[in-house]
This record gives C-alpha cells, structure tokens and sequence, in this order.
C-alpha cells in the first residue's frame, strides 16, 4: 500500500501535493514598503520546511534535494524561505510558497544529458588552414632574424 501511495506521489506534480500542513510560517516586523505602517504591523513572513519529515516527498526525492540544496539546508535538516516585499502579510506568505514550490520543482527538474558533438568538416578545415598560416608566419619570422 505504501509502494502504491510514493508511486502516485511521484506522479503527482510538485504543485499538486498538498505542501501546506508540513509549512511553519513565523512573522515579524518587516523593512519593506508600507511607510509607518510598517512600524506596527508584522508583514515579514519566514516559511520554515522541514525537508527529512516530509510526507510528499519519496525518499529519492529528500536525496536529491539534500544534495542540490545543501546550503540552503539548515543543521535540524530544515531551510528557510523569506519574503518582505509586499504590505500584506497575506501577500507575503503567497510569495513565500512560489518560492518554495519554484525551489523545488527546479531543484528536482532533471537535467538534459549533453549529447557529444564534433565539429563539422568546414570548422576542422577552417582550424588547420589558419594553424598553417600562423605556422609559416612564425617561420618567416624565424627566417629573417637568422639572416
């Protein structure tokens, strides 16, 4: 029953698990845009996740993101995600998931393989004929210091 629910977790977009509940968000004082509202309101958000307790992510996962996001990652195994931009601690906290599922999803994005090429026939020939002209430049010049 597990194997089945990581199988379709691992299916499931990263924007499709339900994040949420696993979120810790704390509050404060931000320096951002407001004036003296600022003073008085709590509009910066942090957004703490704890990544080895997560539930939505397979053991694989946790790997991969260990390794990508290693200093990201905090010592209790958790990162954290800041955002003051915004006057609202509404708007904050909105700004704190799309960054937390644009870490994510990047940092799980598989990467192309690069396909070995070689250089077309041209390029070589290209290469060799300015080599040559280099070559017997240098001769020459070797030539009349000799002389």
């Amino acid at each position: 029953m597990i194997c089945y629910l990581y199988a379709k977790v691992r299916e499931m977009s990263i924007r499709d698990r339900n994040f949420e509940r696993e979120f810790v968000f704390a509050t404060s004082k931000s320096s951002g845009p407001g004036g003296q509202h600022v003073n008085k309101v709590n509009t910066r958000v942090e957004l703490r996740f704890f990544l080895l307790e997560s539930e939505f992510l397979s053991d694989e996962e946790k790997e991969i993101l260990r390794n990508k996001l290693a200093g990201k990652i905090n010592r209790d195994g958790s990162f954290l995600i800041v955002s003051q931009s915004a006057r609202s601690q509404i708007r904050n906290k909105e700004i704190c998931k799309d960054k937390f599922y644009k870490l994510i999803e990047g940092a799980l994005k598989q990467q192309k393989k690069r396909k070995a090429t070689l250089p077309h026939q041209a390029a070589v020939e290209t290469r060799l004929k300015e080599k040559k002209i280099r070559a017997d430049k240098k001769i020459r010049r070797k030539n009349i210091g000799e002389s």
